[in-house]
């Protein structure tokens, strides 16, 4: 079974990694990129071939596709001819807010379509992926894409009404997390310590919260009460992120992540 993946972003690069550690699809992998150079570079660290889009479309039983959005109609319009006269192929789309019946409008409706959305954390296999499945598509894809997938972390099957959600908390969700790593490291520096340190810290402060949260099983609440002592060092920087509203700040931030990436299916 040949993959095919076009567009090779760092989201396409990261699944092309992930395919290829399974040594059954490493040499069945086909890459394309705008740049042919980067198609090469890919292929010659994880395997496959570097090859043209048509080449991908004529040729591959599985196709992601990690492209803009703004680019998807155009450049199924221009392989319309290929798909045409191909069976019925697995459409993998990575892209914010287009709907599989606005994906299923640009291709011939005998292929099937899963809609899907990776994190960057599944280049360390962390990540997470939510995905749902047109009504074509069936349970071997779906058996197929875990399967392709197994190594990137969480992958989670939701109804499509859910995944622009889940793109705004899972999607985005690491940029904001990566801004508070980063505030934590200059909130180490600002009291004395250096900045190797503080960030060393603030990383494996995160790290072993986030574990002991899914080890533990309890809800944060509790978890977060049994740090902040009476009177305490902690229950005092509680307050002041509090006062500055830092639980509403995040989730006005994903609220305004969901709302961008439904404008983004409507462009």
């Amino acid at each position: 079974m040949k993959i095919g993946i076009i567009g090779l972003g760092n989201m396409g690069g990261s699944l092309a990694r992930l395919v290829a550690q399974d040594k059954r699809f490493r040499s069945e992998l086909l890459l394309a990129n705008r740049s042919r150079f980067k198609a090469e570079k890919i292929a010659a660290e994880v395997g496959g071939q570097p090859v043209s889009n048509k080449e991908v479309f004529a040729q591959a039983e599985v196709i992601f596709l990690g492209i803009k959005p703004a680019q998807f109609a155009d450049l199924l319009a221009e392989y319309q001819e290929v798909l045409e006269k191909r069976e019925s192929l697995l459409l993998i789309s990575i892209a914010a807010g287009l709907t599989l019946e606005t994906l299923g409008k640009w291709a011939p409706s005998h292929h099937r379509w899963i809609r899907m959305m990776p994190n960057t954390p599944v280049a360390v296999g962390e990540g997470v992926i939510s995905f749902a499945l047109s009504q074509q598509a069936n349970q071997a894809d779906e058996d197929l894409l875990c399967e392709l997938l197994s190594s990137a972390g969480l992958l989670v099957k939701l109804e499509e009404k859910q995944l622009d959600a889940a793109t705004a908390l899972a999607g985005c969700g690491p940029a904001f997390v990566y801004l508070f790593i980063e505030a934590l490291a200059d909130a180490g520096v600002r009291v004395g310590l250096s900045r190797d340190i503080s960030l060393q810290l603030a990383n494996q402060t995160l790290l072993g919260a986030v574990k002991l949260s899914q080890v533990s099983g309890q809800h944060p609440a509790l978890l977060k009460d049994q740090v902040c002592s009476p009177a305490g060092s902690t229950i005092a920087g509680v307050a002041s992120l509090e006062e500055n509203a830092f639980r509403g700040t995040v989730m006005d931030a994903v609220q305004a992540a969901y709302k961008r990436t439904q404008e983004l299916g409507k462009k």
